[in-house]
């Protein structure tokens, strides 16, 4: 009995794997085909919005298609540069709109459905109250003196001074400290001068990039333009002008070249005293007529090299060659012999420096529009707007 129930269990058991050897298997899932979208367009800025900034970022994207064929075009039908991202999923301006304009979008995007969206709309841009220019007072490829400040001038009065002095950058191809200072508006305009702590070192390459268009300047007025300079500093020429010492020394880097018998300001007289401090070239002239009405004169001078513009200049004076190299005579120049003034005039740049000293009448803002050497560096550091 026991053989047969053995049998038998092996039978079922041989029964049961062949039924479960038998079932079928169950079917592979099909894959489902992902569902193609429509384009999605988005501006930037938005259609319809006005007072755009002209040097805003302009854009249109496209979200599931991509940019077949885009155009931004202003009222006369001029289209705006601009450039497709590689995957030709956003378009972008690569230039500034124009003040007082209307834009409008054309073209068309693709979507990953196939279908076709068109690409309109528009928006325009701000129009200034007034626009101001700003003027760099170093032109492209000038080489200046180690004193030289950096300045703009602008054509009006500009309240949002942080704005602007974002906008200005300074680069140089040796590290250099310097720093932009407000100084009080001149003759209707504001005006910013870039003043390095120490004089600039010798042959340095200098880039000043003001990036104005578009800036808010405040009251209603923006930027008109963007200005820019690229420039070398020379030769670092000093010349030391002690007016008790009734001589001018030049040195050239670090070493005298010259020394000339001069006549200074007459000390006795306040108003003609030469005045101490560190003054700038600013320009030179082969023929200079000089007048004044206070002290009665009319005369023309010869190679005179202007260092204020208080009426301050080195040049020649053959009329007080007795006097110079022994006494202060002027009315405030520095005379020197027409061969001396001659020989001084053919080294100068603008910007050179010209330190004044031992007059009892400091240098100041009342003197001219280059008294930057005048100010410490920390005072002039709390000049900046930022």
């Amino acid at each position: 009995m026991r053989r047969i129930g053995l049998i038998l269990a092996i039978v079922l058991t041989t029964l049961v794997a062949a039924v479960a050897c038998a079932r079928p298997e169950p079917p592979a899932p099909v894959p489902v085909a992902p569902l193609k979208k429509p384009a999605v367009v988005a501006y930037e800025p938005g259609t319809g919005v006005s007072e755009v900034n002209p040097t805003a970022s302009i854009s249109v994207r496209v979200a599931d298609g991509t940019v077949a064929e885009v155009a931004l075009r202003d009222a006369d039908d001029e289209a705006v540069d601009g450039a497709l991202s590689p995957d030709r999923t956003r378009w972008t301006a690569s230039e500034p709109l124009a003040y007082g304009q209307t834009y409008t979008w054309s073209g068309r995007a693709i979507g990953d459905d196939g279908a076709t969206v068109a690409l309109q709309g528009g928006f325009s841009t701000l129009q200034p109250a007034r626009q101001l220019r700003g003027s760099l007072n170093i032109g492209d490829g000038k080489t200046v003196g180690v004193a030289a400040p950096i300045t703009i001038k602008f054509d009006g009065h500009v309240e949002n001074r942080a704005a602007v002095e974002r906008a200005l950058w300074v680069q140089t191809d040796v590290p250099v400290e310097g720093a932009w200072a407000w100084l009080p508006d001149q003759d209707g305009g504001s005006r910013v001068h870039y003043r390095t702590k120490e004089y600039w070192p010798a042959n340095t390459e200098v880039t000043v990039t003001a990036k104005l268009y578009g800036v808010d300047y405040g009251g209603g007025a923006y930027g008109r333009a963007d200005v820019s300079s690229s420039f070398t500093v020379g030769r670092a020429q000093i010349v030391k002008a002690d007016v008790n010492s009734h001589e001018l020394v030049v040195l050239r880097d670090g070493a005298e070249v010259a020394r000339y018998p001069a006549s200074y300001g007459l000390a006795s007289d306040p108003e003609r005293n030469t005045r101490s401090g560190i003054h700038v070239v600013t320009e030179k002239f082969s023929d200079k007529r000089m007048t004044s009405d206070r002290y009665g004169y009319d005369v023309d001078v010869q190679w005179a090299v202007r260092m204020n513009n208080n009426g301050e200049f080195i040049h020649a004076m053959p009329g007080t060659v007795g006097q110079q190299g022994s006494r202060n005579v002027t009315h405030g120049c520095v005379n020197l012999s027409t061969a001396n003034a001659k020989a001084y005039y053919d080294t100068v740049l603008y910007g050179d420096p010209v330190e004044v000293s031992g007059s009892s009448v400091p240098l100041s803002a009342q003197d001219g529009d280059i008294w930057d050497w005048t100010v410490p560096w920390e005072q002039w550091r709390e000049l900046s707007a930022l």
